[in-house]
């Protein structure tokens, strides 16, 4: 069965003066941000496929977990709907075994939510959720998934 990981974006600079979408990580953002690639690679857990928000603070994440994988930036993940979310994992999903997505709260929250009928109570900066989902990407659906993993950079 096809596994997702979601990922929150990790720790960024307040931004003051400056357009949200263009807020960068911070340090200790980019600290998380490689500690959680790491954590991906010794669990094996190192996706096929990327989907990726286009706000700078997504893109340093990505760029801090240090990946070999496929990537796709998308805008409308910065939209932060979990129905659009659920919509690009269907058409993106391909025939990629694990998919990641790193995106923004509260979306990437609601949508462990809906895929699982549970979540954390808190899904904090570089936050990650792994996901089962039945039976394909395609088919992908509210309920369709088990969470079978959480992970946040202090230690759950």
């Amino acid at each position: 069965m096809p596994t997702l990981i979601v990922l929150r974006h990790a720790k960024a600079v307040a931004g003051l003066g400056m357009a949200d979408i263009d807020r960068p990580l911070n340090d200790r953002g980019r600290r998380d941000a490689a500690a959680t690639g790491d954590w991906l690679r010794d669990n094996t857990l190192t996706p096929d496929r990327v989907l990726c928000s286009t706000a700078v603070r997504t893109r340093e994440t990505l760029q801090g977990l240090a990946l070999d994988a496929e990537v796709s930036f998308e805008a409308q993940i910065y939209d932060n709907d979990p129905e659009t979310l659920l919509s690009l994992i269907r058409e993106n999903g391909d025939s990629a075994s694990r998919l990641l997505l790193v995106g923004h709260n509260p979306s990437v929250h609601q949508l462990i939510f809906d895929l699982t009928g549970s979540a954390p109570d808190a899904f904090p900066t570089c936050a990650l959720a792994v996901i089962e989902v039945e039976p394909t990407w395609s088919d992908i659906r509210p309920g369709a998934g088990t969470l079978l993993q959480h992970r946040t950079p202090k230690g759950n």
